[in-house]
């Protein structure tokens, strides 16, 4: 689900970058930094504005400045049970690979319904009832979040297209 976030950052600058521009700099340094992160809990999609920028605290021993950045954001945080529409990957026996923009999932075969079989004679590789469904790369796909693990930098899922309105799209 998408949110609007207030965050905070701490951004450092060499001397060098002192003068009229320092706040455009510090800005384009701030949408260098964030954009397009993860911090093991949500995705920082963008960077709507900048509402404080404090004064520059010199660090002793070294002369650069360091800044903190009030800023609003938004942002990506995949919750365990939401329906979300996701592009797949790669297939194989034992599921298939799905990405939710930033977000990879994985769909076992024991979630996938069980009139859907792999196919390994296709080509590509898929998961197909021979009929109207076909699961395979580049294919949009309703899938249902079963869980998420998180890491330092990223997120993980498990997801499961076995219930009513999941499945291909289209």
């Amino acid at each position: 689900m998408f949110f609007l976030h207030e965050m905070e950052r701490e951004i450092t600058l060499h001397p060098s970058f002192f003068g009229p521009r320092i706040k455009e700099y510090l800005i384009s340094k701030l949408l260098e930094d964030v954009e397009g992160t993860c911090d093991g809990q949500i995705y920082i999609v963008s960077v709507m504005d900048t509402y404080d920028i404090s004064e520059g605290r010199i660090v002793p021993g070294s002369g650069v400045s360091e800044f903190t950045i009030r800023y609003r954001a938004v942002v990506y945080r995949p919750f365990k049970g939401e329906t979300v529409d996701a592009i797949v990957t790669s297939v194989n026996r034992m599921g298939f690979f799905a990405s939710v923009g930033p977000l990879p999932l994985f769909v076992s075969s024991n979630f996938i319904p069980s009139d859907i079989r792999f196919d390994a004679n296709a080509t590509p590789p898929q998961y197909t009832d021979h009929g109207d469904q076909i699961i395979e790369k580049g294919t949009q796909i309703r899938v249902k979040l079963m869980g998420i693990r998180s890491d330092v930098g990223s997120l993980f899922a498990v997801g499961s297209v076995k219930e009513d309105y999941l499945g291909t799209l289209g």
